[in-house]
């Protein structure tokens, strides 16, 4: 019986590690700050290192990029045989659950990241040489625009764009599908979550990215003075 259920138990303990919200604990472990109150009141790695400072944004960066990848890596051989047909099938389930429990976290109301840094370190399991693309990407657009959410957005359509070139006439056979449908998936999912920013971008409002080095009193001012601006 327990074989019948593995999928679910693949995706549970899956979407369970990746709903670890590393961004709010870290800053306020190491800041007392909280950072939904701070900033863009994002969690992800982006909002601390623009409220916070480099450092912490970099521990939250490989936070949430390992909280993707070591569940792709090691949760999956618990339940099913790295020798079955089925295993590939369970790494994509454990990365697409990984990412959304951090988009979607239960214990934040289901509000969490853009899920960037988490799809990272599944993509590195599941696509390597895509994912240098992914980031070559997100580099050089980086480098000429200093704009997080555009670099991340064309990381995602890179990686999408890679994974067909490399999986080619193997794209959708009964071994590749379910890799293909996430090649598909997660990138527009990431486009999704990056919807208000592809609006401010088109606009010629978002933000160029800079390393924040606020303490919590600072960081506390920035709140109320963004509050101060929407009201």
């Amino acid at each position: 019986m327990f074989a019948d259920y593995f999928w679910f138990f693949v995706a549970a303990c899956s979407y369970l590690v990746g709903s670890i919200p590393f961004g709010l604990l870290v800053a306020r472990l190491f800041t007392g700050t909280d950072i939904r109150k701070a900033g863009s009141g994002n969690i992800g790695a982006t909002n601390v290192a623009r409220t916070l400072g480099a450092k912490w944004g970099i521990l939250v960066l490989l936070l949430d990029a390992l909280k993707g990848l070591l569940p792709v890596l090691l949760i999956p051989p618990l339940f099913v045989s790295p020798e079955s047909l089925e295993f590939d099938h369970a790494r994509v389930l454990s990365g697409v659950a990984t990412i959304l429990g951090h988009m979607f976290p239960l214990w934040l109301g289901f509000r969490g990241g853009k899920g960037v840094a988490t799809s990272l370190g599944v993509i590195l399991v599941l696509g390597p040489w895509s994912t240098l693309v992914a980031v070559s990407g997100f580099a050089l657009t980086f480098l000429l625009t200093r704009i997080v959410a555009l670099s991340s957005i064309v990381a995602a359509v890179a990686f999408g764009v890679a994974q067909f070139i490399q999986l080619g006439s193997t794209a959708f056979t009964h071994q590749k599908w379910s890799l293909a449908a996430f090649s598909i998936a997660v990138p527009l999912l990431i486009i999704i979550r990056h919807w208000s920013n592809l609006g401010r971008i088109m606009r010629g409002e978002e933000k160029k990215f800079s390393f924040g080095s606020r303490n919590k009193t600072e960081a506390t001012s920035a709140e109320e003075n963004r509050s101060q601006g929407s009201s």
